[in-house]
């Protein structure tokens, strides 16, 4: 084998690890695709099923972020 051969045995190799790396890749994405709209689809039946509370528990969530956001600016 020569030079030559060698190097386009090796760039197949490696094509061929970059296509299985791409596909799982996309498989990866499509998992956390659907896993992201079951947590969605799930995060909506609780709002509408508690909306207040969900206020409620949102503006002490952002009352807090915003505290602590000011404090650390201040120091």
């Amino acid at each position: 084998m020569n030079t030559l051969e060698r190097e386009e045995n090796r760039e197949s190799e490696l094509i061929a690890k970059l296509d299985a790396a791409i596909e799982g890749a996309k498989d990866t994405c499509e998992r956390l695709e659907k896993r992201a709209a079951a947590g969605l689809k799930a995060t909506d039946k609780v709002i509408r099923k508690n909306p207040y509370p969900t206020i409620g528990i949102s503006l002490g969530l952002g009352l807090l972020i915003g505290v602590l956001v000011m404090h650390s600016r201040n120091d």
